[in-house]
């Protein structure tokens, strides 16, 4: 694994600043698939900065991720946008894929909004609804893959980091209450939050039924293959973290039919039960993406 050290984030950083006429945003929102709309609903003077002209940045190659740096106002705060994200499956190192995030607190950011589309493991999700996350099941981390791994860049943290309360508490009261007193959401517009457990897997397939039952035997509420080496990397450079994943599918974790006693119950006549299930595919991820977005931005 190549070791990036902090004179590339910081060359980054540099080239990103020279683009901003001195605007130093203090929030960064990551857009998650289908959401990059969250971008949008920034006012006043816009600047955008490509991927692929700053320095140390990989390339955005899933759809729905338009590969930019958005930066605004919202609500009177300074914010960027990150119009796309990196993701391990398409072959970059965690260090790679969260390499905007280290770059983002050397420009200012303090508060990381971590958006995602996931699929529901909890039977009271459904497909629309939004959870906050209060923690996470990282396989992939479990089994080696962390975005600290190497040699630490004191700069930005400390060696050994607690993620004990990584999703800032502060935070996701502050989200609950905006939540609980905005009827209009809640009332007219179906709008159901809830908390739960974000179980993070490396994809790019969709998990496994043995997959998706052994993460909610772990007590995995959602499944998704993005947002915990971000939110790691944040808690790591000292930012605050909130992240809320938009319930696009619900998962699939049926146990199938043992193969042979169906045959042997069609070889003697039997009536066979028929059970329709839907699997998951991109396309439904980001059309239930585009249902809800209008909620989504009113609620952020």
């Amino acid at each position: 694994m190549e070791h990036i050290p902090y004179e590339t984030y910081v060359q980054s950083a540099d080239y990103v600043r020279t683009q901003l006429d001195g605007f130093a945003p203090e929030i960064g929102i990551v857009c998650g698939s289908g959401l990059s709309s969250l971008a949008d609903t920034l006012e006043g003077s816009i600047t955008i900065v490509k991927y692929d002209s700053i320095p140390g940045f990989v390339r955005s190659t899933v759809e729905g991720h338009k590969g930019q740096l958005v930066f605004g106002m919202l609500s009177g705060k300074r914010v960027v946008c990150m119009q796309g994200r990196f993701h391990c499956y398409e072959g970059y190192t965690a260090q790679q894929a969260t390499f905007p995030i280290r770059v983002l607190h050397l420009i200012g950011v303090k508060v990381l909004l971590v958006t995602n589309a996931a699929g529901g493991i909890n039977a009271n999700y459904e497909v629309g609804d939004v959870a906050l996350i209060a923690d996470h099941l990282s396989i992939p981390g479990i089994a080696g893959s962390n975005a600290l791994i190497g040699p630490n860049i004191e700069e930005f943290g400390l060696r050994f980091t607690s993620i004990s309360d990584l999703y800032t508490p502060r935070l996701r009261r502050i989200a609950a209450k905006v939540y609980l007193t905005h009827t209009h959401l809640r009332e007219e517009r179906g709008f159901r939050l809830h908390e739960g457990i974000y179980g993070w897997c490396y994809g790019p397939c969709f998990e496994s039924r043995a997959e998706l039952r052994a993460l909610k035997t772990l007590g995995a509420d959602l499944a998704g293959m993005s947002t915990v080496p971000e939110a790691i990397i944040a808690k790591h450079c000292g930012m605050e973290v909130l992240a809320m994943s938009l319930v696009t599918n619900k998962c699939v974790d049926r146990r199938e039919p043992d193969t042979i006693e169906a045959v042997r119950a069609e070889i003697a006549g039997q009536e066979q039960e028929v059970v329709i299930e839907e699997f998951p595919h991109h396309e439904e991820v980001l059309a239930a993406a585009a249902a809800r977005t209008g909620d989504i931005q009113e609620f952020v």
